[in-house]
């Protein structure tokens, strides 16, 4: 084969790329393409974003050949610039949501030998299905033991050469504009965080992930998101408890994949009746909701684009159970600010925090305050993101900002 096309989606990276492997083993010519499509808009993770098409673009003229940017619909583009290079495939990697199923239709449904190739998950969604029937999980830990005795495939090999057409236009890419959090994108910063990770990080894993004010977790998600990592590679380095958190996100990816309306739909409807207050939602968002811990949560995914794992569990269950409102609010909320953001996981974990997704436990709460004492004790990590109650000592700390309280009053007390 003289050419083929990459689309590139959520794997921006050279290592462990099966799409690109397959390419370059199969074309003499390829073409990696990103399209920056309006549809997808990347909102505040643009500049992240944007990091990692500037690395993965410098990763590929080190090996001679070059990313390619175009700007509008993805199959578009993609179909435009196959014309113009005479490509005969396009290779990309398999995605779960909606927008990515349709995508993948509509590329399927034309006159080339599309291929999809795994490598946003460890274990491909599908690959895995329950003993008596069914095209996926339903319930986690079931699937963590088929996932944990699944073989998995070998690393992709990273390619050492590329070539690319002669006389094709790069394209631009766009002004990263204003820096969303502290983290910057690409493969290159995610793999010196994971090896940092790994030499120093992951032994205190399972004591500490839990720890608010600790911050003991990996903050490897963005990277995963963007596919800056290999999850498979990732998983082969870490330990128990940490895969089974990458088991997880496979988990959401294999359910989103057979329910891809899981950002819009209850996964089991249970006949919540959610109520309508404008003002405690955006209370919430704001992070002024008069209960610390929450507010603290909240504050970090504004100030940083990032939450703990922890308070995320907790605002979550917060929003759902005390103030009695739709999961959606959340969901967009969480998906719009978070670098990690993504449908699949986002979605999945708020459905099952709101007792409508795969929880087996449908009516489980995250008391704000039992959390907040055992989780953040000294309340430092309140202190960090709600500097107005650093003067307080805990456990006075965490209790909610009531009528009377010496600090003043806020919008939403505690239910």
């Amino acid at each position: 084969m003289e050419t083929a096309i990459v689309l590139l989606n959520r794997d921006l990276r050279v290592h462990d790329h099966p799409a690109l492997a397959a390419a370059c083993a199969a074309a003499r010519q390829v073409v990696p393409l990103f399209v920056l499509d309006p549809a997808i808009p990347a909102g505040r993770r643009t500049s992240f974003l944007l990091d990692c098409l500037t690395d993965l673009r410098a990763s590929l003229r080190a090996r001679g050949g070059e990313l390619f940017v175009r700007r509008g619909d993805t199959v578009t583009e993609t179909l435009r610039l196959a014309r113009q290079v005479g490509a005969e495939a396009v290779h990309a990697s398999a995605d779960v949501s909606a927008l990515a199923q349709r995508r993948q239709r509509r590329l399927a449904a034309e006159r080339l030998d599309v291929r999809f190739h795994p490598g946003v998950t460890v274990v491909p969604p599908g690959e895995l299905r329950p003993g008596g029937g069914g095209d996926h999980y339903r319930v986690f830990t079931p699937y963590w033991r088929a996932w944990s005795r699944r073989a998995r495939r070998a690393p992709a090999p990273v390619p050492e050469r590329l070539a690319v057409p002669a006389g094709v236009e790069a394209g631009e890419l766009p002004e990263a504009g204003p820096r969303w959090g502290a983290m910057r994108g690409g493969e290159s910063a995610g793999r010196e965080r994971m090896r940092a990770w790994l030499d120093t990080g992951l032994d205190g894993y399972a004591d500490g992930h839990d720890d608010l004010a600790g911050d003991r977790t990996s903050r490897l998600s963005p990277y995963l998101r963007f596919g800056c990592l290999s999850p498979l590679e990732l998983a082969a380095a870490g330990n128990e408890d940490f895969t089974r958190q990458l088991c997880w996100r496979d988990f959401h990816h294999q359910v989103t994949a057979a329910f891809p309306e899981i950002a819009r739909r209850d996964y089991r409807p249970r006949g919540h009746r959610w109520r309508e207050d404008p003002d405690a939602a955006e209370a919430w968002r704001q992070g002024l909701t008069g209960v610390p811990i929450v507010d603290a949560g909240l504050r970090q995914l504004l100030a940083e684009g990032w939450m703990h794992n922890r308070a995320r569990l907790i605002t979550a269950s917060y929003l759902v159970r005390h103030l009695r409102l739709d999961w959606r609010i959340g969901a967009a909320h969480f998906h719009e600010l978070l670098l990690d953001g993504d449908v699949a996981n986002n979605c999945g974990n708020w459905q099952w925090v709101a007792g409508t997704g795969n929880d087996t436990r449908p009516n489980r709460t995250f008391n704000p305050l039992r959390q907040a004492r055992r989780f953040d004790p000294d309340g430092e990590y309140v202190r960090r993101y709600v500097p107005e109650l650093a003067g307080l000592p805990a456990p006075v700390i965490h209790e909610p900002w009531l009528s009377g309280h010496p600090m003043g009053d806020y919008p939403v007390p505690l239910a």
